[in-house]
Formats: C-alpha cells, structure tokens, sequence
C-alpha cells in the first residue's frame, strides 16, 4: 500500500489555526479528540491508497490482460483448478502514520531485467497464491555436455519474475551415466550446473529442491552389491554435501541427501516434499521402508499437501519410452502407498514430455524438459514442448493451480490442447480435470481393447 503525506488544505486565513491544531493532533489523543479539535472549516487530514501496488516488475497493469496465444489471465488460462481471486481493493486505513510503508519489492536480477526487456510482451504472471513453486526438469544436452540449450538459462534467468517461494527440478541436471566419461569431465558437468543453473537462484534468493536422475547419479546395480555408476554417484553427493551448494531448503531428514530426502515449505510448512531415489526404475525395500515412515512422520502429517519427485515416471506418457524400465516397477503398489497417506502429486521427468495427469486420487505430473530431447505424447506425432510449470497452493481453499509455459515462446499452454487421456503399456493416465466418470463408452472400449479391463480402471 502506498500511503500518501497528511495532506492539508493551505487556508492563509486560518495559518495559526492550522498550526495550533497540527501540533495538538500530534499528542497521544484519540482521532475522535483531535478532530474535536480541529477549527471549523479545517479539512481532515487525508490518507489515500493506490488501488495497486507499485512493484519493479515491467508488467502491464492494464485490464487487456491477453497473452499472445490470446489466452487471458483467468482461470483459462491455467488449469481447470480455481485460482484465488485478485487482492481485494485497498482500503484507506486512519490508523497509519504518514511514515509507515510496507517494504519495497526486491527489484529483479539485472539478467531477469535484461531478458524481459527482449521479449515482445512480458509472459502472464497469476496472482500468487499462499505459496507458490515452479518445476522444471531434464536440462541436459548429450554425455558429458558442459554447455546447455538456450532455453535452460533462458528459463532458469526469467525464473525470479515469478517471484516463486521454491524451484523444484525433476532430475537429468547433468549428461552423466556414461563410463568412457572421466572423472575430470564429469567434474566440469557439476561446475558448469553450478555457474549456469544453481548459482543464479542462490543469488535470487530461490531455494532449489531436486531429485537426482539416471544422468545425475543412476542407481543402476552392477550385479555385485553396488552400482554400475557408483563414480556419478560420488561426484553428484560430494557437490550437492559442499556447504557453498546448499540448496536452501527447509530440511526434515537428510542423512541420506541428496539421493533421498524430505523437506518443508511455506510460512506455516504446510507443505511436505519427500524426494525418493527414482533414477532407476526399483526402489530398494530398505528406502521404501523409509518413504512409508517419512509420509507418517509429524511433519507430513501436519502439513496441508504433500507432494513426492522422483525422476522416473509411475506410468508411461511418452513415445520412445512406453516400456518396461523407463517408469518405475510395481507402480501399481507404489501409488497405493502414496495414496495411502494422501499425497497429493508424484511430480517426475524423464519421458521428456509434458503431461498434467491423473490416476487414481494421485495427480501426476509429468514435467517434460527444458533441455535437449523433447518427445512426443502417446499416440502423437508431434514433440512435445519445453516447458515450466508454476504451481500456485491456496491453503485457505486447499486448491493448487498450474500455469504451464512453452518455454520458448512463453505462451500459456492450454489443458484443453492435450489428449483426454494416455494409454501406456502400464496403466491408462487421465488428464487431471478428467474424471473417470467423464470418459465416454467408446473411449473405454478403446483403452479396454488395447490395455485390457485392470488397467482402465481407476
């Protein structure tokens, strides 16, 4: 709120009037007292308020609030979820004091700045929420790349316009999981991540939690008792255990980070993240044995929503990768563990395609990517497009909006464009504002006759 000076008629006439009754209105008296006070004809002082707040951002606060695939900023514009409504108007309040204003919006970074200024128009911001985070995921190029597409340090610097409470990323940070590599280049993946991805969010102040994917630090067993990539693995723990690469986040256990973990979030932690180890496609009964505890723990108990990352995906969404080995096993149990104690979202990356769906209670998120590789839906021809999703959590209503942008041209990506529903070899995922009693008879003849009967049903 901006509030404006005492603001007082200037009446010549009335000069000692005026000073008389300035300096007893500035006693302890109540307002009723000093206006009692005040010499006929003597405006009261006057406090007003602008109807909006004035931040550094470069956002056109005019109604046209249409984006350049002419979606406008209300509830069609993101998913079907509602979204809080606008800030109420402000009200002129007696009680402030001319001095007393609310802290200045933290002006953005230079770089943030710079490539709002090259954009034709500024990407639709919604109105935050109670707390809100973004995902992104998969920003790797091929083995062993130091360098990465312009749409990853595009996105990660354009990031701070939304001003989000946590950045999220679904794993594949770096191009490991290849032995010719050596350690030394493995090393400069983990410093080039550092410069171009980690760093310009620690300096925005962004906390920054992540699961680690089959690129980062791959699970996959050597048939001995360890692991195929155990080198990827050491590198990826000693740079994520260095003190300088804190993520920021909240921690609740992280005697085994960053391979799994658990966090809070939001003013009250009324927000759970558990990161489970999905850079392969079997999770080890001793770490199961732990999600089951963590998700009945106190703090996952108390908070409002919880959510689970993992990088490989419950289901499959994508071509190329609809098969056994590139989702987890057993999916099935696994989300009825979830279910079980009320997770909210399974958020994953790996498919390179972006998907919002639903199985069962559990929302899944399939992130898609904003490095190399972007791959086509089910049944579809055409890749699909990188992409950042915000997550918008309105505790009060216990409603989470997304707000997915292609994430080259930043255009809002509509619900409606995406298929009703895919049917991957393991299990049929609906698009999340799909209800199963939505889906017509020949939609479940079609899902029946490729999947059979257990499969279409959720």
């Amino acid at each position: 709120m901006n509030i404006d000076p005492l603001q007082i008629p200037r009446r010549s006439a009335h000069l000692g009037w005026v000073l008389l009754w300035a300096l007893s209105a500035c006693g302890p008296q109540p307002l009723a007292q000093a206006d009692s006070q005040r010499p006929p004809g003597l405006a009261a002082p006057l406090i007003t308020a602008s109807p909006v707040p004035v931040t550094d951002d470069p956002i056109d606060n005019s109604t046209d609030n249409t984006t350049a695939d002419n979606t406008t900023a209300d509830n069609t514009a993101t998913d079907s979820v509602p979204r809080p409504a606008d800030h109420p108007a402000l009200v002129p309040n007696p009680d402030l004091s001319p001095t007393t204003r609310p802290s200045p919006t933290p002006p953005l970074p230079k770089a943030t700045q710079a490539l709002l200024n090259q954009l034709p128009q500024a990407p639709l911001n919604p109105p935050p929420a109670d707390f809100r985070f973004a995902v992104i995921s998969d920003l790797n190029r091929a083995y062993g790349s130091t360098t990465y597409d312009p749409s990853v340090t595009t996105t990660v610097n354009l990031l701070p316009y939304w001003r989000p409470d946590l950045v999220l990323c679904s794993g594949d940070m770096v191009a490991g999981q290849s032995l010719s590599l050596s350690d030394d280049e493995v090393t400069a993946m983990w410093t080039a991540f550092d410069q171009l991805v980690a760093e310009p969010l620690r300096s925005a102040g962004i906390p920054f939690g992540f699961t680690l994917g089959n690129h980062d630090a791959s699970a996959a067993p050597n048939g001995a008792g360890g692991y195929s990539f155990q080198r990827d693995r050491d590198q990826a723990a000693a740079y994520w255990q260095t003190p300088a690469h804190d993520p920021g986040v909240n921690f609740v256990d992280r005697s085994q980070f960053p391979f799994y973990y658990s966090f809070t979030a939001g003013p009250a932690d009324e927000v759970f993240f558990l990161v489970w180890d999905g850079s392969t496609h079997i999770i080890p009964p001793a770490q199961l044995a732990w999600v089951d505890q963590a998700l009945q723990s106190s703090p996952a108990q108390q908070a409002q929503f919880r959510f689970l990352i993992g990088h490989l995906p419950l289901y499959a969404v994508a071509e190329g990768r609809n098969r056994p080995g590139e989702v987890m096993a057993n999916s099935e149990q696994l989300r009825t563990l979830l279910e079980r104690h009320q997770v909210h979202t399974y958020i994953s990356g790996h498919h390179h395609a972006y998907y919002p769906g639903q199985r069962g209670q559990l929302d899944l998120l399939h992130t898609g990517l904003i490095g190399s590789g972007p791959r086509p839906l089910i049944d579809q021809s055409t890749p699909s497009p990188k992409t950042l999703t915000l997550l918008d959590l309105d505790t009060s209503q216990g409603q989470l909006t997304y707000t997915t942008y292609n994430a080259e041209t930043w255009e809002v990506i509509a619900l409606e464009t995406l298929p009703r529903f895919l049917l991957g070899h393991n299990g049929r995922v609906r698009r999340r504002d799909v209800a199963p009693s939505d889906l017509t008879a020949p939609e479940q003849s079609r899902c029946e006759a490729r999947l059979g009967a257990a499969l279409c049903r959720d």
